[in-house]
């Protein structure tokens, strides 16, 4: 029988109820869209070999792309064109060898070294944050004031972004990703994120600074479009994701006091912590993981054809017991990098290292400094964000 898709999640600490259903039934599973049935992926494994399996594409363009189904009315020609035109330059949807040009240069940025070089960086606004929740009482909206500030601010400083310019782009990000149907407001969102940098790439090509922008534009590399598309694609997932992942993990960490205790003893356990806390979330679940079949295939014993949708349910794989030992418990000393929160194969995470160390040293900072913090109300009343293709928390009211 066809699954209901996309499924939503009720609680903070796991995926959507109906996942471990279908990933003990099989692991390959259909479900029925508005636009036609897709194929989705319950095991790690086999999310493995789609995410980075020849005769799989992740273009929209590819007949049979599953971001079609998912619409009840297909678009018309015209609509197809200014879609094509508005995605010039994130890579993020394109096959090699041209999502290869991109990555390419852009790999430079965001090496584990080059992460080392902005760690004191990520330091002093961490502290910079905390500083300021300490300075106006005892209490805090963490959500706000601390997750969302701190991504926000890395990548502003990162890509040359204003960063009195945020307030615009993270109302306007919230919109683009808030709803699974109300697509209206999606692409004025998000046309509206793409106008604002179409300008600023437009100052900056004038004048280069000593930013990652500043530095694309010097390759030489790109056209005006290209540039425009790529900072589009690591100004959204540069903030939002880690905005997200920031305030579940100290609510999780708070939840799980022992866990917490291990870290506080053991400060070089962090980077093992943050990937189970990856894992445990996998807060983008599906989002990034759809894909085409582009020739006939055998994955998980199910034939796939050729023009085919698929979808890698990333926090489903990242609960299969087949990879992970009691993957429904919170463990910090797990030790598992193997998970896919990140993707795999060519198209994973570039940002993955400055993601882990956002993480680590907001984490590591806010229990140092703040050891009392404490949510002041139950789990069942913070709002979670349910209604979009990222998971996370609207509001975490916290107090010390």
């Amino acid at each position: 029988m066809a699954q209901t898709f996309p499924a939503r999640r009720t609680c903070p600490f796991a995926p959507p109820p109906e996942y471990e259903r279908m990933r003990e039934e099989a692991p390959l599973v259909q479900a029925a869209l508005p636009g036609g049935d897709v194929w989705l992926v319950t095991r790690l494994a086999e999310a493995k070999q789609v995410l980075s399996g020849t005769g799989i594409s992740t273009n929209p363009d590819t007949p049979g792309h599953p971001n079609w189904a998912l619409r009840p009315e297909q678009p018309t020609p015209e609509e197809r064109a200014a879609m094509r035109e508005f995605a010039i330059g994130q890579f993020i949807d394109l096959d090699p060898p041209e999502h290869g040009r991109f990555r390419r240069l852009l790999i430079p940025e965001f090496t584990v070294r080059r992460v080392k070089e902005l760690r004191p960086g990520i330091q002093r606004v961490t502290d910079e944050l905390i500083d300021d929740m300490l300075a106006k009482g005892d209490e805090a909206e963490l959500v706000e004031a601390f997750g969302l500030a701190l991504p926000s601010l890395v990548i502003c400083q990162l890509l040359g972004v204003p960063y009195e310019e945020r307030e615009f782009f993270q109302s306007r990000t919230r919109q683009a990703l808030s709803d699974f149907e109300d697509r209206d407001v999606s692409r004025a969102a998000m046309m509206e994120i793409r106008d604002f940098l179409d300008g600023l790439v437009t100052k900056a090509e004038r004048q280069p600074g000593d930013d990652l922008l500043g530095r694309l534009i010097g390759s030489g590399r790109l056209t005006h479009a290209e540039l425009v598309g790529v900072t589009f694609l690591l100004l959204v997932a540069g903030h939002e994701t880690t905005a997200n992942m920031i305030p579940l993990s100290a609510l999780t960490l708070l939840r799980h006091p022992a866990q917490l205790a291990v870290l506080r003893e053991n400060p070089g356990k962090w980077p093992m912590a943050v990937d189970e806390l990856l894992r445990y979330h996998s807060i983008v679940d599906w989002v990034a993981f759809d894909r085409v079949a582009v020739e006939d295939q055998e994955i998980g014993g199910q034939l796939v054809r050729k023009g085919e949708g698929i979808f890698v349910l990333g926090a489903s794989a990242n609960r299969d017991v087949r990879a992970f030992e009691r993957p429904d418990e919170f463990d910090v000393e797990r030790g598992a990098r193997h998970h896919v929160a990140f993707g795999y194969g060519v198209h994973q995470c570039l940002g993955q290292n400055l993601a882990r160390a956002e993480m680590e040293i907001a984490l590591r900072t806010l229990f140092d400094r703040i050891p009392g913090l404490r949510v002041t109300v139950p789990d069942e009343e913070l709002p979670i964000k349910s209604d979009g293709p990222i998971f996370g928390l609207k509001a975490m009211p916290v107090a010390w």
